[in-house]
């Protein structure tokens, strides 16, 4: 995966790298390498939060096993049935709608028979968790 990263930040650095005329090869290379290297910095903007966001997906899922799992089995509910993690559920009773800012929300603060995980749980693990649970419901993959 790193080499793949690697290999598209320098492709896209090529591709954005302006052509210099100058006299002096020396100052033609030096210009080169400075817009290559900014160029590659702004790739790897572009590129760095779609790799984070697998990691997070899977700290999300440890963390919801570990804290959520016990109510929320298979995006599930053994308190109230009807109000699941699945994605027309989420629609339906989760305040704000599916999204994973309403998620971070009820997971902060809890709700009804939800305890809060605010002083729990990290503003990043509540985060991580938020995400695992959209992805889930979005891409129906609760079991």
């Amino acid at each position: 995966m790193k080499v793949v990263a690697i290999a598209s930040l320098v492709a896209c650095a090529s591709a954005f790298t302006p052509a210099k005329t100058t006299p002096s090869a020396s100052v033609k290379m030096m210009g080169v390498k400075e817009d290559m290297a900014a160029a590659a910095l702004a790739a790897a903007t572009l590129v760095t939060p779609v790799i984070a966001s697998a990691a997070d997906l899977d700290n999300g899922a440890t963390i919801f096993a570990g804290n959520c799992a016990a109510c929320h089995a298979g995006g599930n509910n053994v308190i109230q049935t009807e109000k699941t993690l699945k994605k027309e559920a989420l629609d339906e009773y989760l305040s704000g709608g599916r999204k994973v800012e309403s998620v971070v929300y009820q997971v902060t603060n809890g709700k009804n028979a939800m305890p809060a995980f605010g002083g729990r749980l990290s503003d990043d693990e509540i985060a991580d968790v938020a995400s695992y649970v959209i992805d889930q419901a979005n891409g129906d993959k609760w079991e």
